[in-house]
This record gives C-alpha cells, structure tokens and sequence, in this order.
C-alpha cells in the first residue's frame, strides 16, 4: 500500500484509515451521543429540583423551563403532579440518561479501538514493505534498532492515540461547547465567572505542548539508541565473551539508559507541574463558582436546581479542559512518531525502468572501465576484464582493495552512476534488467553468511531451490555434520546460526546458494572458516557440479583456493595490477606470486 509520505503528518493516517471512514463517522456519533445524554442529566436534576421536589410551582416564564419537546413528554405522562406522586420516574429518566451515555461510549471505545488497530497494522506493513525495496546503502548508514524502533514504539504511540485520545479530543470539544452553551443559557453572570480561569488553563497547556514536544522527540532518538546498543550487544555476544567486554558494554548502555532517563525524568517533572497546577486552578475555580452560587441562591437570584445544574456542567467543563494537556502530549509524542515514520518512507526504494528486462541470463559477464565511489571515497578505478559461462575468475587484493564492492556492483547492490563504466551480463547492461531478476540469477555466498532462526532445511531450500537440501549439502561438505545433529535438518539453528560453528554456517550458505542453481555464482571468502582439506574437497564437488554451466567467482586470500581457477584478478589500491592463469601470474614478479611464496613456506 502506497502512503502519502510527503502530503504531511494527518494525510499519512488519513490513508491509512481511508476504507475506515464508516466506522470513523460511527465513532464520531457516537461521540457526540455520548455528549448529549451527558448534558441530558443535569437538566433532569435541575428540573426535579425546582418544580418536582421544590416550591417553584408550575412552569412559568418567571422560571427556567424546559424545552417544548420536554414539555409535551411531561404533559403526555400526566404533568407535574404525576411526576411529584411518583418521583421514581425521575430517577428512571435519570438512570436512562446515564445508561444511553454509556451504550454510546461503548461504541465509541469500539470503534476507535478498531480504528487504531486497522490504521497500525497499515503501517506497519507499508513500512516493512518499503525498508525491503529501501537499497543497500541506506541500511548501510541505519541502525538496526532505530529501525527496529520507528517499526514497534512510533506505530504503538499513532495506534495508542487513534484508540485512545482521537474521540476524546472531539468529546473534549464537544462537552466544553455545549456545557458552556447550556451554561449561558441558565445563567449569564455564571457562566462568566466560571469561565475566567479557562484562558489561563489554555495557555497554560499550549506552553506545555510546545515544551514537551521537544523532549519527546528526544527521547524517541535516545530510545532508538538505547536499542541499537542493545540489539548489537546481543548480537555480537560471542565477541562481547571472547574479549571480555562485558563491563565496557554495561558501561555504554548504561550511558544510554541514563540519558534516555534523564529526558524522561525531565517529562515527568512537566507532567507533574501540569496536572499540579491544573488541580490548584481547577479547585480555584469550582471554589469561587461554589461561593458565588450559594450567595446568589440565598439572595433569590438562582434556583437551587440550577445551581447544581450549573455546578456540574462547569465540573464538566473543566475536566476535558485539563484533558487537553494529556491529549496535547500524546498528540505531541504522536507527531513525532509520524514525523520519524515518514522519514523512512522518505528515503527512495530501489527502482526498476518500465521496461526493464527478464532475459534468460547465461552467464557471460563483462566489466568496461568501471569506476566506484562511495561518499567521495574511490573505491575501483577503471576495472575491465570478461567471464564467460564455463569460467571461475578468481580476484585476490588486500583489505580495502575493493574485492566485495566489485561483486556487490555486479548483484546492485551498489549502483553505477553514469559515465563510471558499465557492467553487462550476455550483452546486456544490468542496469536495463529487473533487479528482482538479476539478482534471483546470482547467487552470492558471503565470508559472513546470515542463517535464521529456523531450521537447518528451512536456511538451506528457498522459494527458489531446485536441488533437494541432502543434495547440495553433500557438495558443501555438510551433509554428514547435518545427519551427526539429533534432529538433523529438521534441527533448529540459534539466531543467527550461533549454534553451528562459524565453518559449518560457511557450508550451510554454500549449500544454499546452490539449491538455487543459479547461472552466476560468487563466493566472497565463503570458504574461510573451513580447513584446507575441507576447502579443496569442497573446490572438487563445485567443480564436478558447475562443469560449463555457470560462470564462478571466487574472492580469497587463501592462494589454493584460487590457483586452479581460469582467471586470476590480482587488486591493488582499487585498481587491477595483474590478471591472467595461476601459472602465467606465477611466471611474472607480482603481488599474487609474492603472496604464493609466503604462503608456500608457512
């Protein structure tokens, strides 16, 4: 589902919730129905006051009266004598009133709770929807538990205000309009006095907002912290024993944690002046309405049913009116939660022309004075050579020489920028075909392969396997480990494949990437957790497999992994400073030949 990032905040939730507008509408109702028969019971009780238990006698334009309609209803039933004879009457339409302003507001919890649901749910989706098709390099730059965060706490703070607080700033406002309309509609001196102190409470809370706003963004960016310390913590956690880095990572989360209490401690100390001088203005108010009310019922200038009428509409008033704060603050946790929302599904997602190709891919790769720069760092200067089908083109350099960059050009996840060169597969530029396609007809085995948490055959067969998982595990030299397992491929592997050695997860994603059985296959230093034994048997079993079919590049350091491959690219600085067979290389002075003899005497 595609949302409006860029039409603002209101117009994100709006279409996430626009097949929702019926039940929107409902809520809405049932809002202001709640409202109505609220207001509704004051007037009750004033009226039994005044004319049923009171001495007010009958209606009359001397007295308050009710509406015609109200009138009519009392008439109909047999006038005031009837009601006086039976004043259980009243309390019924009292209990009625009360029992129809609850039904209301239970619709109304209803359906803003299914609201909020539908409208989290949306997001959630779109969001992870959008980080899949997000490129390489912006989850580069991310923090996994930023992300993690934008995707649980910022949705929670939009549904929590959808669900909670969305009918309740109409009911706010709607409770405050009319009891201040029902209250200049009884008494206009009144009703002044009980609204002198509302434009304080006002801009009081306005402050608030504004002030809290502030600290609320942050503490969602040290939340976000907070977690991505923790998320790589956990990770990581066989470093963190290994060298013993248990107290300095205490030590930096605990930094976080302090910070991200600090905002939070500065929140609640807000949050505690807010509603502490809401209750003293609050109290004032009522004080004064109290003092005034009775002195002018004891001067004959308000009936005392009136009186308790006004009373409770201005008790009314004043709770939603300190609910604004409350609503205000969530509404200012809520904005920024979107804000940070749409910043993820600012960032553009990868992108394929509209006629992008879905050729059948053979394998004949060709790489023409390709040139690569990352952040203004060159990475690969002017890179040319050729792999047909058939072919392994081995590529050994230093750390830093660009050996995983040239590979992750090839798959896209880096883009060339025009005018660096082209890369083309059969003839054909990669970036005329759909990424989704290229990439389903390369395989790539990385030096550190992700397994999930699943089971053994679950990480090995993909919705793009063609090779049972016994298969190609025999050719990655697992196979016998698997069986050797209690359950074998139906054992579960740890979270991020923690329970298997770091050679056994090697050969779990070689076996996985040739389940694929794809035309292209990489291997980014796949085979270095492994033994040399292991690693030629394991050379042996591709080669059998590969035979003329795919075209094969091997990245190592390892110089017997490389030898026998067809091609040898030898980097250096980002550049190509030799390439031909292992004998010819072996035949000219170089770094490959330099790196054979030192590795021939150890």
């Amino acid at each position: 589902m595609q949302l409006p990032w860029k039409s603002g905040k209101i117009r994100l939730i709006a279409a996430a919730a626009k097949d929702r507008k019926a039940g929107f509408a409902i809520c809405c109702a049932a809002t202001i129905g709640t409202v109505a028969f609220s207001l509704l019971n004051p007037q009750i009780i004033r009226y039994t006051i005044d004319f049923v238990i009171g001495t007010s006698g009958e209606f009359s334009r001397e007295h308050p009266m009710p509406p015609v309609f109200v009138l009519n209803i009392i008439e109909m039933m047999g006038g005031l004598t009837l009601l006086r004879e039976k004043i259980f009457i009243c309390a019924l339409f009292i209990a009625a009133a009360a029992l129809f302003a609850e039904l209301f507001n239970i619709v109304r919890n209803y359906t803003s709770s299914e609201m909020g649901e539908t409208i989290a749910w949306r997001l959630l989706n779109t969001l992870y929807g959008h980080i899949q098709k997000l490129p390489w390099n912006w989850h580069v730059k991310s923090q996994t538990g930023d992300i993690i965060q934008r995707c649980t706490t910022d949705v929670d703070n939009i549904r929590n205000f959808i669900q909670n607080n969305l009918s309740e700033l109409l009911h706010t406002v709607c409770i405050f309009t009319f009891s201040v309309l029902m209250m200049f509609s009884m008494d206009v001196f009144m009703s002044l006095i009980g609204l002198s102190l509302i434009p304080v409470i006002l801009v009081f809370s306005i402050f608030y907002f504004k002030r809290v706003s502030q600290n609320f963004s942050r503490a969602e960016v040290t939340e976000g912290q907070m977690q991505a310390v923790a998320q790589e913590n956990y990770t990581g956690v066989r470093v963190v024993r290994a060298f013993g880095r248990e107290a300095y990572e205490i030590k930096k989360f605990s930094q976080k944690t302090e910070a991200h209490a600090k905002i939070w401690t500065e929140i609640g100390k807000m949050l505690g002046l807010f509603w502490g001088a809401g209750d003293i203005l609050s109290g004032l108010q009522l004080a004064v309405i109290v003092a005034v009310g009775i002195f002018r019922c004891i001067q004959g200038d308000l009936t005392p049913g009136t009186f308790l009428a006004f009373f409770a509409y201005c008790n009314m008033m004043i709770w939603p009116v300190r609910q604004l704060g409350r609503i205000l603050s969530d509404l200012s946790k809520t904005l920024v939660a979107t804000e940070r929302i749409r910043e993820v599904l600012a960032a553009e997602p990868e992108t394929d022309p509209p006629d992008a190709l879905y050729p059948q891919i053979k394998g004949e790769i060709s790489f023409n004075n390709v040139s690569f720069a990352h952040e203004d760092n060159q990475i690969l200067r002017n890179i040319s050579f050729t792999l047909n089908p058939g072919e392994t083109l081995a590529i050994l350099g230093a750390t830093g020489s660009g050996k995983s960059t040239l590979v992750h050009l090839l798959s896209r996840l880096y883009d060339l920028k025009e005018g660096n060169g082209n890369i083309t597969i059969d003839g054909i530029d990669i970036r005329r075909i759909a990424r989704s396609h290229l990439r389903k007809n390369i395989g790539l085995c990385l030096q550190e392969p992700f397994l999930f948490s699943r089971t053994i055959r679950e990480n090995i067969l993909t919705a793009e396997s063609v090779h049972s998982a016994e298969n190609v595990s025999s050719i990655a030299m697992i196979h016998d480990s698997i069986k050797n397992f209690k359950n074998g491929y139906d054992t579960i592997i740890g979270e991020r494949g923690v329970t298997l050695s770091g050679g056994q997860k090697q050969r779990v994603a070689i076996a996985r990437m040739l389940a694929g059985n794809t035309p292209v296959m990489i291997f980014d230093d796949s085979l270095s957790a492994v033994d040399i034994e292991t690693d030629a048997r394991i050379r042996t079993a591709l080669r059998e497999r590969i035979k003329e079919t795919c075209a094969v590049i091997i990245i190592s350091h390892r110089i017997s992994s490389l030898m026998q491959a067809d091609k040898i690219l030898v980097l250096k600085n980002g550049m190509i400073e030799d390439i031909g067979s292992h004998r010819e290389l072996m035949e000219r002075e170089g770094t490959y030949r330099r790196i054979f003899e030192m590795q021939a005497e150890e």
